[in-house]
C-alpha cells in the first residue's frame, strides 16, 4: 500500500515540477528572455528559473535556447514547438480551474478586460457599473492599452477578454466578434471656417479638410487606418500635426487652435461648447466596428459570457460559443 502511495506521489511531484517548469519557461519568454525580469514576475529567485529551464532541457532532451555563453540569444526551433506546446497545457490548466469554480456555484473571481482608452473611457462605464451591481463579488480588471498589446494580452492568458477596433479582427489566435459599430466626426473650433459645414456636414470633402492641419489619432488607434486609406485612394497626403491615443487630448489641441480633429463619434458625449462637431465620418472614412475577442480555446466563466451580453445585447452564451467556438 505505502509502495503505491509512493509511486503515486512521485508521478504527481513529476507532474508538478514539470508544470512549474513550463511556467517559469513561459514567462521567461513574455519578458523577452530578461531571467531577471522572469523571475520578479514569478516571486522566485533569477538562479531558480534559469536551473528549471535547464531541467526542462535535460528532460526532453532538445536545447530550448538557443545560447552565447550565459547570454540567451533566442528560442530554439524545437524550443518554439515546447513553448507552444507549453502554452496549450497551461491554458488548459487555467480552463480547468475555471470549469471547477463554475461548477463548484463558486460566484467569485476576476474578470479581466483589456481594451483601449476610447472604449474604456466612453463606452464601458455603464456597462461595468451594470456588471458590479449584479456580479458584486467579482472584481474588474481594466487593462489599458494598444489593439496589439490587448491582442499579446489575451494570447498570453493576461486577459479574458479584449475590446478594441483595430487588430482583433485578424490576430492569430484570437476568435472575436462585432459588437458595435460607429463613425469618425471632425470636431473644429467655433468660428474655423469648416464650422460652415455644421448644418450639412455631407458636403464635407477630403480635398477641403485637408487643406487644414489635422490632430487625430495614433496608428494603431479607433480606426486610424480608415482615415489613412481614406486619404491614400483619394492621393491626397494629409498635414498630421498631432497624434494622440485620447480622444480628449486630441479635443484639447484642437481647442488651443493647432489643427482640426478628427475623433470617435463616442467620443464627443457632453463635449465643450467650444467646440463643433461634424458628422461626415461616414462619408469620408466609412464605418468602424469594435470587437470583443478571446483566446481560441481559452474557457469562459459564466459571468464573464454575462458581460458580453451586457455589452452586445443579442449575444447570449449560445450564440458566443456558436460563434467562437
Amino acid at each position: 500500500m505505502w509502495e503505491r502511495d509512493a509511486s503515486s506521489a512521485r508521478v504527481y511531484i513529476l507532474i508538478a515540477v514539470n508544470l512549474q517548469q513550463f511556467r517559469y519557461l513561459r514567462e521567461a519568454v513574455r519578458q523577452k528572455l530578461n531571467l531577471t525580469e522572469a523571475a520578479k514576475a514569478l516571486h522566485t529567485s533569477q538562479p531558480g528559473v534559469s536551473k528549471a529551464i535547464i531541467e526542462l532541457e535535460d528532460e526532453l532532451g532538445v536545447s530550448i535556447f538557443a545560447r552565447h555563453g550565459k547570454r540567451i540569444l533566442g528560442l530554439t526551433p524545437p524550443g518554439q514547438q515546447v513553448l507552444d506546446a507549453a502554452e496549450r497545457i497551461m491554458t488548459e490548466i487555467d480552463n480547468l480551474k475555471k470549469l471547477a469554480r463554475d461548477y463548484a456555484g463558486s460566484p467569485e473571481g476576476t474578470l479581466r478586460l483589456a481594451t483601449t482608452h476610447t472604449q474604456a473611457r466612453y463606452v464601458l462605464p455603464p456597462v461595468v457599473q451594470r456588471f458590479a451591481e449584479k456580479f458584486p463579488q467579482v472584481r474588474v480588471k481594466l487593462l489599458q492599452g494598444s489593439p496589439p498589446q490587448i491582442a499579446a494580452m489575451l494570447i498570453a492568458g493576461q486577459a479574458d477578454l479584449g475590446m478594441a477596433t483595430e487588430t482583433l479582427a485578424d490576430a492569430a489566435g484570437l476568435k472575436s466578434i462585432p459588437v458595435l459599430e460607429w463613425e469618425h466626426v471632425v470636431v473644429v473650433r467655433a468660428g474655423h471656417p469648416l464650422a460652415r459645414f455644421a448644418r450639412h456636414p455631407e458636403r464635407l470633402t477630403l480635398k477641403e479638410l485637408a487643406k487644414y492641419p489635422i490632430v487625430t489619432y495614433e496608428s494603431h488607434f479607433s480606426g486610424r487606418s480608415l482615415i489613412d486609406r481614406a486619404f491614400a485612394a483619394a492621393g491626397i497626403e494629409p498635414s498630421i500635426v498631432l497624434e494622440a491615443i485620447d480622444a480628449d487630448v486630441i479635443k484639447t489641441y484642437v481647442v488651443a487652435g493647432m489643427g482640426v480633429g478628427i475623433v470617435a463619434d463616442l467620443a464627443t458625449q457632453n463635449q465643450s461648447e467650444d467646440l463643433i462637431s461634424l458628422k461626415c465620418g461616414m462619408h469620408l472614412f466609412g464605418r468602424n466596428t469594435t470587437r470583443l475577442a478571446v483566446k481560441q480555446g481559452a474557457y469562459l466563466r459564466g459571468f464573464v459570457y454575462e458581460f458580453i451580453e451586457m455589452v452586445a445585447p443579442g449575444w447570449d452564451k449560445r450564440r458566443v460559443e456558436q460563434t467562437l467556438g
